[in-house]
């Protein structure tokens, strides 16, 4: 068991079909106890259950700092010890330069990078007093190519600001043994994007893409399962990409 014994915390796993729940999934079945946190109890709580005995659902609003110092506190005092945190809680907006509002802009940006920044902010103590730690970022191929799938520009840019941020944080928490890294998934099928795809679209999208397919949650939960473990011990800083060959740099 790659996780056995560690304390694991998923943001944004309460959705049945997402990257989260597939992270979830992967984790528990690897040992590890996982903390859903999620905007709704009810749902945390129920994906938490799913996984079998011993797991956890929390409520959270990733972008609110009272609410994230809040559920991390009761992760610490129900198991003692955070072992790893991924930062998946991600929303997204197909709109063009021109379009995008004051609101847009900061909904877009509260959530994908405060919101990473806020839960890191939360678990970084506990890490850094165990000298022990993996947090994993969910960024995305759009932060790389600059847009051109389904989130707007404030999306690329909020996920590019995810790389530069956990660069920063794995270069600061390297000697405490907390390592930072980045995933980059290309285009996945999950509840976001299985209705937005049409079938032209797919094909044309499916035909720029080297290994032949669209990506599953499932794909992305494998690598952040190896940057969780310790087969990633010796990486820090990385951006791993999940993307089928759709970017090659």
């Amino acid at each position: 068991m790659l996780l056995q014994g560690k304390i694991a915390i998923v943001t944004g796993a309460a959705s049945p079909r997402g990257i989260g729940r597939a992270t979830a999934q992967a984790f528990a079945e690897q040992g590890a106890r996982v903390i859903i946190i999620d905007l709704d109890l009810t749902a945390a709580r129920e994906a938490a259950a799913q996984l079998g005995e011993g797991h956890l659902g929390l409520a959270a609003n990733v972008a609110d700092e009272a609410q994230v110092r809040d559920a991390v506190a009761q992760a610490l005092g129900h198991y003692g010890r955070i072992d790893v945190l991924v930062n998946n809680a991600g929303i997204t907006q197909p709109v063009k330069t021109l379009e995008i509002t004051g609101k847009d802009y900061d909904r877009i940006l509260d959530v994908n990078l405060r919101g990473t920044l806020l839960m890191s902010q939360a678990v970084l103590p506990a890490m850094r007093s165990q000298k022990a730690g993996s947090i994993i970022c969910m960024s995305s191929v759009s932060a790389q190519r600059g847009g051109g799938i389904f989130g707007g520009p404030h999306y690329s840019a909020a996920k590019a600001g995810v790389l530069g941020l956990a660069k920063a944080m794995a270069r600061e928490f390297g000697a405490d043994n907390v390592r930072v890294n980045s995933l980059t998934p290309g285009l996945i099928q999950t509840d976001i994007t299985g209705g937005l795809i049409h079938d032209e679209r797919r094909h044309a999208i499916i035909d720029g893409i080297p290994l032949g397919r669209l990506g599953d949650a499932r794909d992305v939960a494998n690598a952040a399962l190896f940057l969780a473990s310790d087969l990633s011990s010796y990486l820090t800083g990385i951006t791993l990409d999940v993307n089928g060959g759709m970017l090659i740099h």
